[in-house]
Formats: C-alpha cells, structure tokens, sequence
C-alpha cells in the first residue's frame, strides 16, 4: 500500500480508501465486516462513511453503515488501526427523514453524537459535509444556473464556527467538505484564514475517467491552497468495469438494481467507456485496473475511495494501487477524454 497524509495534519492515510455506502443494503453486516477484515490487512487504513448511508437513502435504512462499522469496532478493537470519516448529511427532500436544519448548530451537533454513538467510537478524525445547503450544480448537473428565489443566506463563518467548538470537544479531529463548487471552497478557507477558524483539508468529490469536472477551477484550488480530493465513483457505479458492456453485469450490479441511477450510464458515457475498455484490453490491463490507477496517480488526489459488493472486486481494487500507467496510456486515455470529455458530470 501507499500511503499520504490528510493536507495540512500529521495524520497518515492509505492512498486507497474503502467506501461503505453499499453495508446494510446490497451488502450484509457479515461482508461488511469481511471487507473491513480484508481491507485492513491489506493496509487500507482510511475508511469513510456518512449518516446518509446506505445509499439509496431510506429512512428503514438509515445509518445502517455506522452501526456496522461500529459494531465491527467493538468486535475487532481495531479502532486505533483506522482513519475514520464520516459526514453529516445537506438539506433537501432526499433527507428530509434524517432532519431539516440544514448545518446549524442543532443539527451538526446532533449529528455528531448521533454518529459517535451508532460507530461505537469517541471522535471522528475526518467530519465532512455531504453537499452545499446552498443551491449549486451538483449531482450530475453540469453548469450552474442561479436561482432567484434561492433563500440561502452565507453562513459559512458561522458553520465554522460551530465545527471549532465541536473540534474542541474532541469529538472530532478535522474537517472537509464534499460535493463543493471552487466558490463554495474558497469561501470557507477565507473564512478559516479570516477568522482563524477551522480549515476544510479535503474536498469529496466525484472524479473518474467519465467525470473529470474536477480538472477545471478545482483542481487549481486544490493545488494552490493544498486541499485533498478525496475521489468516489472511481469507477463510476462499476460501468468502468465493463461489465455492462460485456453483458456480465450480475442481477444484482448497482445499475441493474437501481436502474434509475442514470449518473453514469448515458450514450456518451457507454461510448468514452468503450474507448477506455479497448485502450486497457490493447495494453493488458482490466478496465478497473486501468481506471483506478489513472485515479491514484493524479497529483491533486488525497485518497481513492473505492467500493466493492464482494472481496474479488475489492481485492482487484486495492491492488490498482501497484499499477502505473505508461505515458502511452495516458495519452490514450486523454485522446478519448479530448473527443467526450466529461459524459458523467
């Protein structure tokens, strides 16, 4: 394994991170816990998680994952082997059977103890917020498009705030922000630098071979203000596996159970997945190899976040991290990007 530390802290991180969203819906609790089993031996040290989880989000489900993964601690002890995120999940009708009080105070204290409860632990060492409350272009929607009736007010400095007095509690360690725009970044690191407040080290976002949205002004934020992608979807909810296109897909594959995540299964990301599948087969590679490397290798990344729904995908993931791809490949790779460039935002 390799491993890096979170921007800005001492706290080591492997470069591969293991996602949960799927525990306590595709998957069990007892393949739960074999993949944190094997994961951990095979030196992933960075595991994240999220109230909202598992995904699709239903209030019968909800925070399923946590309570997995802390019932896995108190079984293991090996609390002290992991590097723990977890988020508090954003407004809108998606979660309104979680709360309604967006970040506030209230709410990011709720869901602070909420969640060190269910995982069985005393802190968190990474606490994000899933997405802006404010109205942006997230979630596969490719530009932004102001709204005029839009009520959000900047609360930014006040959010901060009342992440500080959570960080001086001790039950959590650091902060990060996911599914953030440039803007929505820059603004709470003027406000850290401000206000001497806490500061986000790391953005979640999606970023794959299909969505590499994140190359334009965040890629640039990230570099100059040294703030780490922690990248999801590498693999695009498995269409960069091939299995779609090969016809493997089992029954009971992401998109084949939840046909009506259409993120990353347009025209033109079958056809840029395609191209991608050729370049891997021309080079001898998996497509999943290939996809995941390209993804380790980027200089902005902080940690890949990978998935998997049984240990052979998620062997086969952690050990894209021993891959390296030629310039050839990459050149390839770009080529394709180059004719359709970003087909999943």
């Amino acid at each position: 394994m390799k491993y890096t530390t979170l921007p800005h802290t001492d706290i080591k991180v492997s470069k591969i991170c293991l996602g949960t969203m799927t525990w306590g819906n595709q998957n069990t609790q007892d393949e739960g816990f074999a993949q944190m089993d094997f994961a951990l031996n095979k030196g992933v040290n960075f595991f994240d998680t999220a109230e909202l989880y598992p995904v699709p989000a239903r209030k019968e489900t909800y925070a399923e994952t946590e309570r997995i993964i802390g019932n896995w601690f108190a079984k293991t002890g090996n609390r002290d082997k992991v590097v723990l995120a977890s988020k508090i999940a954003g407004t809108g009708d998606y979660t309104a059977h979680i709360r309604t009080n967006g970040f506030s105070k209230e709410a990011l204290n709720d869901a602070v103890n909420s969640s060190l409860k269910r995982l069985k632990t005393d802190y968190i060492d990474l606490y994000q917020l899933h997405w802006p409350e404010r109205q942006t272009n997230t979630f596969g929607v490719r530009d932004y498009k102001y709204n005029l009736n839009d009520k959000w007010e900047d609360n930014f400095n006040e959010i901060l705030h009342n992440l500080d007095e959570i960080i001086k509690s001790g039950k959590i360690r650091q902060v990060g922000i996911s599914n953030e725009k440039a803007w929505g970044t820059m603004r709470y690191l003027e406000e850290s630098k401000t206000h001497h407040l806490p500061r986000m080290i790391t953005v979640q976002n999606a970023y794959s071979l299909i969505n590499r949205v994140f190359e334009g002004d965040m890629a640039e934020v990230a570099h100059r203000e040294h703030i780490g992608l922690l990248a999801y979807s590498p693999m695009a909810f498995g269409v960069l596996s091939g299995k779609y296109i090969k016809g493997t897909a089992t029954k009971d594959a992401r998109l084949n159970v939840y046909s009506h995540f259409s993120r990353y299964n347009s025209a033109n990301a079958t056809e840029a997945t395609k191209r991608y599948l050729k370049i891997a087969e021309d080079y001898n590679m998996s497509l999943a190899q290939m996809a995941l490397a390209f993804v380790n290798e980027r200089p902005f990344i902080t940690s890949n976040i990978i998935g998997a729904t049984n240990l052979k995908q998620l062997e086969e993931n952690i050990d894209s991290i021993n891959i390296s791809l030629s310039d050839e490949v990459l050149k390839a790779i770009n080529a394709v990007h180059a004719e359709i460039p970003n087909p999943a935002p």
